[in-house]
C-alpha cells in the first residue's frame, strides 16, 4: 500500500437521528456531520469520536462506495465518501431481540449503576428491579461486571458507555432521581414488569414472606396487631410491611408510572 495514500485525509458524512442528537454540539444537531479520518477506522470508533456512545445506537445504515443502504455492524470500516445514518432504539426495549449490533440478547432485565446513582438505585429496587450498586467501584469494575452478568449500565458518564465490553447501556438525561426513574422505566418499557416492594432496597435481594411470629421482635407492637403481611430480606434480615410509612413510597411509584403512561414517546 502506498504510505502516502494511507496517510491521506478522507471524509465521510454522518447523520444522527432523534435522541442521539443529545450528545452532539448544538450547531451540528439534526444535520449532516462531516467526519475526517485517515486509513479505515471502524464505524464504532468514528461514532464515539463524534460523541455518541455505542450503547445508544441500534441501527447503522451506510451508503457509499461499497453499496447503497447497507445495514452494518460496529466493525464496519469507513471508506472515503461514505454516508452513515445512525439511529437510536425507537421503540420499547425487547430483551429477547437480537440485532446486527447486539447479537446476544439479554434474558432478563438487570442493571448496574455508577457510583453517583445511589438514590436512583433505591427507587429501581423499590420498583422490584435487580440493581447492582456499590458506592466505591471504578469504571473498569462496572464494565467487567456488566459484561460478566449481562447487566445494563445506567450512568451519567458518557465515557463509561464507550467501553467496548459494554453491550447495553443508557445515558441518563436528568440529574433528578425520580425523573431518572421515569426515563429508565419508559426507555426499557418496564411498566408491565414493576413489582413494588418485592426487593430489599438496601441489599437488592428478593424479599421472602415472613410470619407475624417470626418477626415479633423486629416489628412495633401496633404494626404486629394491625398488619397481616410481612416480608424479610434473607441477606440483611430487615423486615418490611405495608403500613402508614409506605404511603410516601406508594405515591412516588404512582407518580413514576403515571408519568411513563402519559409520555407520548
Amino acid at each position: 500500500m502506498d504510505p502516502e495514500a494511507a496517510e491521506a485525509i478522507h471524509e465521510a458524512t454522518f447523520r444522527f437521528y432523534e435522541e442521539l442528537n443529545d450528545f452532539l454540539p448544538e450547531e451540528v444537531r439534526r444535520r449532516d456531520v462531516a467526519y475526517r479520518f485517515r486509513g479505515h477506522p471502524s464505524v464504532k470508533d468514528s461514532i464515539e469520536a463524534i460523541g455518541v456512545p455505542h450503547t445508544e445506537v441500534d441501527l447503522i445504515v451506510v451508503s457509499g462506495a461499497k453499496g447503497a443502504g447497507m445495514v452494518v455492524d460496529f466493525s464496519y470500516q469507513l471508506s472515503p465518501g461514505d454516508r452513515v445514518a445512525v439511529y437510536p432504539m425507537f421503540e420499547s426495549f425487547d430483551i429477547a431481540a437480537t440485532s446486527p449490533l447486539r447479537p446476544e440478547p439479554l434474558r432478563e432485565i438487570r442493571f448496574i449503576l455508577d457510583v453517583h446513582l445511589g438514590k436512583l438505585t433505591r427507587i429501581l429496587r423499590l420498583l422490584g428491579f435487580d440493581c447492582w450498586y456499590r458506592n466505591r467501584q471504578d469504571d473498569v469494575q462496572i464494565a467487567l461486571r456488566a459484561a460478566a452478568e449481562h447487566r445494563i449500565v445506567l450512568t451519567r458518564d458518557r465515557g463509561l458507555l464507550k467501553r467496548s465490553i459494554i453491550t447495553h447501556g443508557y445515558w441518563l438525561r436528568s440529574q433528578q432521581p425520580e425523573e431518572q426513574a421515569v426515563e429508565v422505566v419508559g426507555r426499557f418499557d418496564l411498566a408491565r414488569l414493576v413489582r413494588p416492594l418485592t426487593r430489599c432496597p438496601v441489599c437488592n435481594e428478593p424479599l421472602e414472606p415472613a410470619s407475624r411470629e417470626s418477626v415479633h421482635d423486629r416489628v412495633p407492637e401496633r404494626s404486629r396487631d394491625y398488619e397481616s403481611g410481612f416480608a424479610r430480606c434473607p441477606a440483611c434480615g430487615k423486615v418490611y410491611w405495608h403500613g402508614s410509612h409506605t404511603r410516601r413510597i406508594d405515591a412516588m411509584i404512582d407518580r413514576i408510572l403515571g408519568r411513563v403512561s402519559d409520555d407520548p414517546a
